[in-house]
């Protein structure tokens, strides 16, 4: 005999849900993606790739006319294909010079990849603290971090905003250090009204199946130096096989390896940047409603905007202040998983907490590159409490939700804010 559930109850004690199916996954494919890849598999090679120095070294049709449809969306002069971001990002380190004996101060709130693309090239990752408003990598932490081995630092513009380039940007001229851009969550957003991305030496997107506009796996690099430009492209494509015969490029011995797109994966990008304005906007408009419900709910933040930056919301973060809430952060993720509605119980565990920064080994080998060596004497700190207001936003006040990605709508977002109200209007019941 089924036990009927008590209306005015919270689910997770036995009461009727407020969403009594999970959302769907978000799927945004169409007519048009299937058309532009059926074209490529109809027409001809799957990748126009080679790695000899000729016009194969640059790619296939699909692959070319992509990264200048994106370069002029984002009014810049280059832009490199990748087949992850996670490899543009190691293209980025490449083509500016960094390897064992340097250092990149990078923020501890991101992807794993935004810390191993420094080690990638045998250089040490350095965790600078996160803007409890922003989330992004705090500048005053980062100036505490700058010794004689930094060469860069990786600006992460997180969850849909960039990070403070106001003061990021005279900070690294101060001490002549380049600035990657992680712009992986927020293609459309913009600086100063300039476009996220492009407002330092070399930025990163992603194409991954997570973020704005997707095809599986896939990434850009974009540049306005034709310097970085090169080297990104040797790193993509063997360049140790083609840079003896490469007279226009003399900056000595390069190596590569295969990060090529395929034109599979091109001809669907070119259909997903067309969708980018389209469900930014829709995204944003979500957004907005939702937080005109939030910001009257005590103990609740919802995202600030910095007012330099627009926000294009890639997820929709929330702070809670345990204290003004009346329960904690992981009791309402609970609580709201079962209304119907998934919640993060925080982000991403903070980078140097892992293992492979807790035992410094990489490349199979205990030490390097973090310890001293032929190259490097510094000491990085890869200890719990390094970065204070990280952990605290792990620990206790970070949330996000997915309820504004297209195509939810204003129902789906108006059943999240009552699933809040009923948790909070009934927080006796939790244990």
């Amino acid at each position: 005999m089924k036990t009927k559930r008590k209306r005015g109850v919270l689910a997770i004690n036995g009461g009727k849900p407020v969403m009594a199916k999970p959302l769907p996954a978000v799927h945004i494919m169409d007519k048009e993606e299937i058309a532009a890849v059926s074209r490529v598999i109809r027409g001809g090679p799957l990748s126009g790739f080679a790695g000899v120095h000729n016009d194969r070294f640059f790619g296939g049709k699909e692959v070319r006319v992509f990264e200048a449809e994106f370069a002029k969306k984002f009014k810049i002069k280059h832009a490199v294909s990748f087949n992850s971001a996670t490899t543009a990002l190691h293209g980025a380190i490449v083509a500016l010079g960094i390897g064992p004996g340097d250092e990149v101060i990078v923020p501890p709130y991101t992807m794993s990849a935004s810390a191993t693309a420094v080690l990638m090239n045998g250089a040490v990752p350095i965790f600078a603290d996160i803007d409890e408003r922003t989330f992004c990598i705090d500048p005053k932490s980062v100036e505490k971090r700058i010794t004689k081995y930094t060469k860069a630092i990786m600006a992460v513009n997180l969850l849909g905003q960039g990070a403070d380039f106001a003061k990021l940007l005279p900070l690294a001229k101060k001490h002549n250090l380049a600035i990657i851009e992680d712009n992986a969550q927020s293609p459309d957003a913009t600086w100063r009204g300039k476009p996220l991305g492009t407002v330092c030496d070399i930025g990163v997107f992603s194409l991954n199946v997570h973020k704005a506009i997707q095809t599986g796996e896939g990434g850009i690099l974009v540049t306005n130096n034709p310097t970085y430009a090169l080297r990104a492209q040797l790193c993509r494509n063997h360049g140790e096989a083609v840079v003896d015969d490469m007279h226009e490029y003399d900056s000595g011995p390069i190596f590569g390896s295969n990060y090529r797109m395929t034109e599979v994966v091109a001809a669907m990008a070119r259909v997903q940047l067309r969708r980018l304005d389209f469900l930014t906007k829709k995204r944003v408009a979500l957004a907005n409603r939702l937080t005109k419900a939030l910001a009257k709910i005590p103990g609740l933040t919802p995202p600030f905007v910095h007012p330099d930056n627009t926000h294009v919301i890639h997820r929709y973060a929330i702070r809670v202040d345990e204290k003004k809430l009346g329960f904690s952060r992981d009791q309402l993720v609970e609580a709201m998983a079962a209304e119907g509605f998934s919640m993060s119980r925080g982000y991403v565990k903070p980078i140097y907490l892992l293992r492979l920064f807790q035992e410094r080994k990489a490349f199979n080998r205990t030490g390097f590159p973090f310890e001293k060596n032929t190259y490097y004497n510094g000491s990085p700190d890869y200890s719990k409490g390094n970065c204070p207001v990280v952990e605290r936003m792990f620990e206790k006040e970070f949330t996000f939700t997915d309820v504004c990605q297209y195509p939810y709508t204003a129902r789906e977002v108006d059943l999240f804010v009552a699933a809040m109200k009923k948790v909070i209007a009934h927080k006796d019941e939790l244990s």
